[in-house]
């Protein structure tokens, strides 16, 4: 039995969750303010601030005067603070975004003093596999965790090692990170509470002494807590107080011998509630949403525009970071804390988009009025389809695209606006009361390029680039009047828009690059070939030579790929009960299937041939909710139609599903299943920096089932199913193998229930949370199904998968009309098979100047050939601080050799 402990003071700070982030800041407040004055009056007092800065930068923002008492605490080594920025959710947010809290929270903590270097993740849900990388990656060689360990662990330390053999020794907190407050529950009895711990887990601690994390949620130890510790220790034991680091780095000897590849979500020694993956579907997207926009931003900032917009990127990546805390994008917190959560991530992603269309605005000035740019995102040249509002084809001719490079390429027409924007009549006293619509040029949202004034007639001709002279609105208001005068009465006032249509267009773009195109009129008859097998359709049918559907008579869809794979009843919605919460999903003990609809209607919608579209309309009775007895499903049937957008664009070898519906139900979760031609015992999923593969079950052992529903991030990949996602989502394999099920929504009323079939512990306190059942809002998902008997490595999945995240930007030029197309611009280009390109941005160095920062990460298991191209000279390997490793002088361009699952990252000049 260990004859000696170490107590580590903490607490764990949830940022926000039962209450929002200013009430349990005003706690924070009060409970740092007790760490400082107990660390002054104690020179023995040591304390860990739960391993994230924000914490910190939340006080200090109260309590700025107290700065210079942290920093004094910080570099004695009597506070430890970092290394993260905020404890986040892993599997809810990006690799990227991982990368970027590690980074923003090293940086804060070194301005206070300094991080420490150890991966503290002690309540998350969960852990990713290349989470021992990220670490290595950063010079960290420790961690210390809590949830998910698989019960092959049956010490206090084992080796974690990520799928590319990056190790971290990893303190195991097998009792959690509260292990040491049943010791202090009778402060004069410490002594006996701690030889009794210590007998009972002996078997964990071999020769080390015993860690004892004395802190809990949301409170400050008691500031006699060293008092207590100091009578407690006699000759027969040793009792000291450190912080976590000091524990690990100087009271251990165990170097750990035990070895876990990958992630870690098993859940013999403490759930890991897997039900927030799926629990309020809006917090996931807008994720999405922010992450997606502010990458977008950054590329285009740093190829494309002169000004450096870092602040506002920093803003945006901080509040990200903030929204990805594991109490806050997960859904688990009351409807009042998600919606700041939801507001959070909305400013993110505007302060994103404001440096995004910025930075395009630049090269646009180049771009004639009439035309367009187009920027590509990737590190690899496309050709995809945007969609444009243009000038209508005159009667008897079409339009067709006219590139830089002097090609033509066919348009498809997509729809035509109204001409006719308003016909009154009016008494000739009334005009200036028209005239007060119009700001300087712009009436409607349109611009005024001319007018006709006769008498009693008024017409306003607009366009969105007037070809027109210049317009003069007191020139106007003159002419107006003298003709109101001259002509009293009845006058028609007429606003007539230029002829305007919505049209898709396939433009080319090269890598990281730039191309622009122009929309014209043309004959009929000379309208050049599509040079792709073109998108058809009829009344129950898609194809575009790479992948065909057809609608079959229940709704569902036969999908078949290239290859001549098909997977049949795509798209089948079965419904339930959840009689669960935000953190577990529970079906009701006598729940109702809904999986057949009462009404299926088939409507084609676009016939190519650059995309063709059917939109399936499948009426469902499904149950409103459950009955008084949580364990049935009430008899009340709401008629809900489900809308599906099925689409095919030439030249994509994968159909792009859309499902949307109004929820008028509570208590209940829709999944979206893709049928197997064979019976699978694996899945692939993808998501931050790693494709996993797992079983069709989950370790369970300590009081949770353990239901297999596993995250997914970009795709997931069953057998010949291949499905592209557009948000962080939840799947699971299910009829014994042969089904694909995705989660597009689970609906819930409270944070958590006190008897809960599958976990036996609550999660929290039963708490009303009316949000989350997301009743009279429209629910839309989007996803891609690419069928191929092929693995998702051959199938290209990672390719794939990043073009259907990401559209192409294109934006108006604002150059005089009618000037010729600048030529396309190249950005760098990333060549590799299976390489994930996540992140291009500007940095800058105070000794070598600013720069160009390329994170790739090889999506493989096999070694990888990486050649990047661009204008550069000299390239920088770093680490993911950002700290310089080695410096390589380029001719023409940079040849790397990426080993398995290999996260890179260089500084291009």
């Amino acid at each position: 039995m260990p004859n000696s402990a170490v107590f580590v003071p903490h607490f764990h700070w949830d940022r926000e969750w039962y209450e929002p982030f200013q009430v349990f800041r005003h706690r924070l407040v009060a409970a740092l303010d007790t760490v400082l004055e107990t660390a002054e009056a104690d020179p023995e007092f040591r304390f860990t601030v739960d391993g994230q800065m924000a914490a910190i930068e939340d006080y200090l923002e109260m309590r700025p005067e107290n700065r210079e008492r942290v920093v004094a605490l910080v570099r004695e080594g009597r506070l430890a603070i970092g290394p993260w920025l905020i404890l986040l959710d892993e599997f809810l947010c990006s690799g990227e975004t991982i990368v970027r809290n590690l980074r923003m929270g090293w940086a804060a903590a070194e301005r206070l003093g300094g991080a420490m270097p150890i991966g503290y993740l002690p309540d998350m849900f969960g852990h990713v596999a290349q989470m021992p990388q990220i670490l290595a990656r950063a010079g960290i060689k420790d961690a210390a965790l809590w949830r998910g360990v698989p019960g092959s662990v049956d010490g206090h330390a084992f080796r974690w090692r990520a799928p590319d053999g990056s190790e971290v020794r990893t303190e195991f907190l097998f009792d959690g990170y509260d292990n040491g407050l049943d010791v202090l529950l009778v402060p004069d009895r410490i002594g006996r509470a701690l030889d009794d711990y210590a007998r009972m887990t002996a078997g964990r601690w071999g020769g080390d002494p015993v860690l004892a994390m004395a802190g809990t949620d949301h409170n400050a130890p008691d500031p006699r807590l060293a008092a207590w510790l100091r009578q407690a220790a006699g000759t027969e034991r040793s009792i000291a107080v450190a912080t976590l680091q000091e524990y690990i780095h100087q009271h251990v000897r165990d170097e750990a011998t035990a070895v876990v590849t990958g992630e870690l979500r098993s859940h013999v020694r403490g759930n890991i509630l897997p039900g927030v993956l799926s629990v309020r579907l809006g917090l996931k997207q807008r994720m999405a949403v922010a992450e997606r926009t502010v990458d977008h931003a950054e590329r285009v900032n740093a190829l494309w525009s002169r000004r450096d917009d870092s602040p506002f990127l920093s803003l945006a990546w901080h509040k990200i970071i903030e929204s990805s805390a594991h109490d806050s994008v997960v859904g688990s917190g009351t409807d009042e804390t998600c919606d700041q959560v939801d507001a959070r991530l909305a400013e993110a992603a505007q302060a994103a988009r404001a440096v995004r269309d910025a930075a395009l605005a630049e090269p646009a000035a180049s771009v004639p009025g009439d035309a367009h740019l187009v920027a590509n995102t990737l590190a690899t040249a496309r050709t995809a389809l945007v969609e444009v509002d243009v000038v209508a084809p005159p009667e008897g001719t079409t339009l067709v695209a006219t590139a830089s490079d002097g090609s033509v390429g066919p348009v498809q027409l997509i729809s035509q606006a109204p001409t006719v924007l308003s016909d009154e009549r009016m008494d000739a006293s009334e005009l200036e009361r028209v005239l007060r619509r119009i700001h300087r040029r712009e009436l409607f949202g349109l611009l005024i390029d001319h007018y006709e004034l006769n008498a009693g007639s008024l017409v306003f001709h607009l366009a969105e680039v007037p070809a027109g002279g210049p317009f003069d609105l007191l020139v106007l208001r003159r002419e107006v009047a003298a003709a109101a005068a001259a002509h009293p009465g009845e006058w028609q006032v007429r606003t007539l828009a230029q002829a305007r249509a919505t049209a898709l267009v396939p433009v080319h773009v090269p890598a990281s690059g730039l191309s622009s195109f122009r929309v014209e009129a043309h004959a009929r008859d000379a309208v050049p070939e599509l040079r792709l097998a073109p998108a058809t359709a009829t009344a129950g049918t898609l194809s575009n030579g790479l992948v065909e559907v057809a609608v079959a008579a229940d709704g569902t869809l036969d999908v078949t790929g290239a290859d001549g794979t098909t997977l049949r009843g795509v798209g089948r919605l079965v419904d339930g009960g959840d009689r669960g919460d935000s953190y577990n999903y529970a079906p009701p003990a006598r729940d109702v299937l809904v999986s057949e609809p009462a009404h299926v209607g088939v409507d084609l919608l676009e016939s190519g041939p650059l995309r063709s579209r059917l939109r399936v309309t499948r009426v469902y009775a499904w149950p409103a909710g459950l009955g008084d007895d949580r364990d049935v499903r009430g008899d009340r049937r709401v008629p809900t139609p489900v809308d599906m957008l099925v689409e095919v664009r030439a030249g994509e070898p994968f159909v792009r599903i859309s499902t949307s519906f109004l929820n008028q139900c509570a208590d209940h979760r829709l999944r979206f299943h893709v049928p197997l031609p064979e019976a699978v015992a694996i899945s692939s999923s993808a998501g931050q920096f790693a494709v996993t593969e797992r079983g069709l079950t989950a370790e369970g052992g300590w009081g949770e089932y353990p239901l297999p529903t596993f995250p997914a991030s970009s795709f997931v990949s069953a057998g010949a199913a291949h499905v592209l996602l557009d948000h962080s989502s939840e799947y699971e394999i299910v009829d014994d193998g042969r089904a694909l099920a995705i989660t597009l929504l689970r609906a819930i009323g409270s944070i958590s229930v006190n008897i809960h079939p599958l976990r036996d512990e609550p999660a929290a306190s039963e708490i009303p949370a009316p949000g989350a059942q997301s009743l009279g809002m429209r629910i839309e998902n989007r996803l891609a199904l690419a069928p191929s008997a092929a693995g998702w490595q051959e199938g290209d999945a990672v390719a794939l998968a990043e073009e259907f995240r990401n559209d192409l930007l294109v934006t108006r030029g604002t150059a005089p009309a009618a000037g010729p197309l600048p030529p396309d611009a190249n950005g760098p280009r990333v060549d590799g098979r299976n390489v994930h390109v996540s992140s291009i941005r500007r940095v800058a160095d105070d000794d070598r100047g600013p720069g160009t920062e390329i994170r790739m990460v090889a999506m493989s298991d096999t070694a990888t050939a990486v050649r990047v191209t661009g204008s550069f000279t000299e390239a920088t390997t770093v680490d993911l601080l950002g700290r310089p490793l080695s410096r390589t002088p380029l001719r023409d361009g940079l040849d790397l050799a990426l080993g398995p699952w290999e996260i890179r990252t260089v500084v291009l000049r």
